[in-house]
């Protein structure tokens, strides 16, 4: 398939000098669920804002859909769709005066637009609710009706950002089914971004992992979880009187250094995690060793990759996720 985005060497610069964006290349091929993993400030809204036309770039390359986006933002943003992390629901409205609001500033108007309205709010499971003022909607209806009202225009694209971030598990279960929908059945290319790791695991046919304003990693997330070639053991260790954790964690390391298996040692948030072949039938060796040492083991926990090793292979450290989810004031518009 044929490239629908190319990002080469961008770079954002905020007014006081940080690299929120730090020359970043990538691609998204026409058709595919592409996104972005990564922890807040990594730099995948601010990546996100540019490419929608919403920010100026500091320097760097973007063409989308054979768009340049310096000379072409308003071709640009006939063919995309956006859902921000502040949910663009103005709650004086009924859920059905959103999305018509929606697609008259996308200039549809009459028989055109009542159709595609009906239809979205029956997609999105709003039908029975679509005359309710939004105010009175839960957090996931409102997640719902933003994203519904994104597509009344009929986008090429779209661009969710952290689209499910501060739902419950159900719901946010249920944005998943949709969002595959939109990509599987009606062939739009996304790009989302997320700090989940199994929503990007489930949804993404390719991703970039980023942190600071750099892509670490990129591929499928079956090939970035192979790259790791092992499984992962975390440890956790007994503090012993009168040492810090630092000095346990390092007279830890020094033991596992010494045992042929162990292919890499990383911190963990509560003590080390190892890299082996086969684990389970390693524990035993894991064991041994630190009997013949005054290092005490609390806890062995076994597990094949995740994306989240992927991420602490490249970082030196986990993701942390943060449920805050902002909520836009009333009559916040979209592109």
């Amino acid at each position: 398939m044929p490239d629908i985005i190319t990002v080469r060497d961008l770079v954002e610069v905020y007014a006081d000098g940080t690299r929120a964006v730090d020359g970043i290349t990538f691609n998204v091929k026409e058709g595919e669920f592409f996104g972005f993993l990564g922890p807040n400030g990594a730099g995948k809204s601010t990546t996100i804002k540019i490419l929608t036309t919403l920010l100026r770039k500091t320097s760097g390359s973007v063409s989308i859909a054979g768009h340049d986006l310096e000379k072409n933002p308003k071709e640009i943003r006939k063919l995309i769709g956006v859902q921000s992390q502040e949910t663009a629901v103005d709650p004086e409205l009924t859920g059905r005066e959103n999305m018509i609001l929606q697609g008259e500033l996308q200039q549809m108007h009459g028989k055109e637009l009542g159709e595609r309205v009906d239809k979205l709010l029956e997609v999105v499971q709003l039908k029975d609710a679509a005359d309710k003022r939004a105010g009175r909607y839960s957090g996931g209806m409102k997640k719902r009706l933003d994203l519904a009202a994104t597509l009344v225009h009929k986008p090429k694209i779209l661009f969710l950002d952290e689209p499910t971030t501060g739902l419950d598990p159900q719901t946010r279960a249920t944005m998943w089914d949709y969002m595959d929908g939109l990509n599987k059945k009606e062939g739009i290319t996304i790009f989302l971004t997320t700090q989940y790791l199994e929503e990007a695991d489930r949804l993404c046919d390719r991703l970039c992992i980023v942190d600071v304003g750099k892509i670490v990693a990129e591929g499928t997330p079956t090939s970035l979880k192979q790259e790791i070639g092992a499984d992962a053991i975390t440890i956790t260790l007994e503090d012993k009187d009168g040492a810090d954790k630092e000095t346990v964690k390092a007279s830890a390391r020094e033991v596992l250094s010494a045992i042929p298996a162990v292919m890499d040692t990383l911190d963990s948030e509560k003590g080390l995690t190892l890299y082996v072949k086969n684990g389970g039938l390693f524990v035993p060796e894991l064991v041994r060793a630190f009997d013949k040492t005054n290092i005490k083991l609390v806890s062995i926990n076994i597990s094949s990759p995740t994306l989240d090793d992927v991420f602490l292979k490249h970082t030196g450290k986990r993701i942390r996720v943060e449920e805050l989810v902002k909520q836009a004031p009333s009559g916040f518009g979209r592109r």
